[in-house]
């Protein structure tokens, strides 16, 4: 085989089973490892900032490997999802969390009539994931995050607060006037104004208030019923085990 034709060979991650969803302004591409039993819990990896759902296929391929059947997909504006950053409008989590999840779950839903939905997210992954499931009580069955910890300033110890209070700012404030983030401190992809701006929000507030966003989402945290898993990571400096503590005082009816 050639070098061109290896080069135009289709790589693991994009040969899966795949579906196209569409949702407000937006198109994804939700790739899967279906198990053989239709009714075998799903669960639908969602990634970080800047990370591309193709990342976790090792973990997707373990979850299968388990007996699950699992579905991966990019968030807005990266991977394969359509149309890329910077070439549609801005967004910010309320997208993320109100238009773009229903869409896929409801994907999920169809193709796997009467399977259990769970979310594992990873940091970003994981706020949308809870923020969903606060807000579509019996749609999600349970929720684990990896990593994914508030950003709110006081939750990082006092050691740390100067530090968190002026890069999550400086990271709003540049991706404010810019209309996007271009990558750097602490994020080191690029990503939408919309969701930088929310995230600074939330550093300095400790509130999830989206902007445009149609719930009380601090409310509906509270009132979540589900099986939670909060993971925490050593030598995470965005979600050290503080940060992870903290968020989950925010869902203290969990199991």
């Amino acid at each position: 085989m050639s070098v061109s034709e290896a080069g135009r060979r289709p790589s693991e991650f994009s040969s899966l089973e795949s579906l196209t969803v569409a949702s407000e302004g937006a198109t994804f591409v939700v790739r899967l490892l279906p198990a053989a039993d239709p009714a075998t819990p799903v669960v639908l990896v969602l990634p970080a900032m800047a990370m591309k759902a193709k990342f976790y296929l090792p973990l997707a391929k373990a979850l299968h490997a388990a007996g699950l059947s699992v579905a991966t997909v990019d968030l807005r504006g990266q991977g394969e999802a359509k149309p890329a950053l910077r070439e549609g409008p801005d967004f910010g989590y309320r997208e993320l969390v109100e238009d773009d999840l229903p869409a896929v779950a409801a994907a999920l839903r169809a193709r796997f009539p009467g399977a259990p939905l769970h979310l594992l997210g990873h940091s970003l992954g994981g706020q949308i994931a809870l923020l969903f499931t606060a807000a579509h009580p019996g749609q999600v069955a349970g929720v684990v995050t990896i990593g994914t910890g508030t950003v709110f300033w006081r939750a990082f110890g006092p050691r740390r607060w100067a530090e968190a209070l002026w890069k999550i700012q400086w990271i709003g404030l540049v991706a404010k006037v810019r209309g996007w983030w271009p990558g750097g401190v602490l994020i080191p992809g690029a990503m939408a104004g919309g969701v930088m701006t929310d995230w600074a929000r939330h550093s300095r507030t400790s509130r999830y208030r989206p902007r445009g966003g149609s719930h009380d989402y601090d409310r509906l945290l509270r009132e979540v019923r589900v099986p939670v898993l909060l993971i925490s990571l050593a030598e995470d400096t965005l979600g050290p085990k503080s940060n992870v503590d903290f968020l989950a005082t925010r869902v203290p009816s969990q199991r």
